[in-house]
């Protein structure tokens, strides 16, 4: 075990920015515990970060069930580690025109992207606060700045993220715990093939796409350095700066023309453009941010890592 005895929590840690991002605590010597779906990705990824010398746990959980964010906690308690980071990468999105997505899907993501974030922000935090310590990273996206055509529903979560990072790190300014929002853009992982969603005009160009350890990496440097949030990426604080002079209609107007499917400007009422979108190659987000998309390009990390309630859904499946 490391002489640092310092762990980082990691929800969505197998693939896409929840990877990166374990590999960068990993590196500096965190111990961790990894969560996600899969537990024969969580061993092989342990044993991948092991090589640097920490000691790793694996829990596999499917955060889109919130009673299992209650279950991580105790099995945590029950191994008596303090976390000292958290970061809540896991998350998903659906892609498609709202009147045609389903219903269950969404409440699926709301339940992964909302509610387990918030449980385990909760329960982790009071034992932070307990001994004065402690750091929290939530993988938001650019976007939570503007409303979502086609991804209505996943745009939403990511401005609760957002709004409800903001206001806790308020209440903890006097404090000893830190708590950063990490925004990416459209980062580059396999998701949009898993998704379905390659029609899409958000990811005709892949050059524009972000790297996933950049992106990681500056969720990183912000959460160290106590920052409230980072936007990853020139263009995607370019595209955050418009958006707060844009009026929202607008927003809105220019997201449609950038997410709807390439070639079809006019869809026929027929066909269902609903598919499952996942940030998590592992078990639902994390890693892929299909955000936002820039005016040039095309959305924890953390968030970056979907499942259904059947195995097929769960093929689809991919932090922030």
């Amino acid at each position: 075990m490391n002489i640092l005895s310092k762990y980082a929590l990691i929800t969505g840690a197998t693939s896409g920015i929840g990877y990166e991002l374990a590999k960068l605590f990993a590196a500096d010597g965190y111990n961790l515990i990894i969560v996600a779906r899969d537990q024969q990705e969580l061993e092989n990824k342990a044993a991948e970060f092991k090589t640097n010398g920490i000691d790793v746990r694996c829990i596999a959980q499917d955060l889109f069930d919130p009673g299992n964010a209650f279950a991580v906690y105790e099995e945590v308690k029950s191994l008596g580690i303090p976390i000292e980071i958290l970061v809540n990468d896991a998350g998903q999105g659906v892609y498609g025109l709202f009147s045609e997505t389903d219903i269950d899907r969404e409440l699926d993501i709301i339940d992964l992207n909302v509610s387990s974030l918030v449980i385990l922000t909760k329960l982790f935090l009071k034992d932070m606060l307990a001994r004065n310590s402690g750091k929290i990273l939530n993988v938001a996206s650019i976007a939570s700045k503007s409303p979502g055509p086609w991804q209505s529903v996943y745009h939403g979560t990511k401005a609760f993220v957002l709004s409800f990072t903001e206001a806790i790190r308020e209440e903890l300014k006097d404090t000893g715990i830190s708590v950063t929002a990490l925004m990416p853009g459209v980062t580059d992982t396999d998701f949009f093939r898993k998704a379905d969603m390659l029609e899409s005009k958000a990811v005709q160009d892949k050059s524009a796409m972000a790297d996933p350890a950049d992106v990681a990496k500056d969720g990183y440097d912000a959460l160290m350095a106590g920052k409230d949030k980072v936007v990853s990426g020139l263009k995607n604080k370019v595209q955050v700066a418009m958006g707060n002079v844009m009026p929202d209609s607008m927003l809105a107007h220019q997201m449609a023309e950038q997410q709807k499917p390439a070639g079809n400007e006019e869809l026929p009422e027929d066909q269902d453009q609903s598919a499952i979108v996942n940030e998590d190659a592992e078990f639902e987000n994390s890693a892929v941010d299909p955000g936002v998309v820039s005016p040039e390009t095309q959305e924890d990390g953390d968030d970056a890592e979907d499942q259904g309630q059947d195995e097929e859904s769960a093929d689809q499946q991919n932090a922030t």
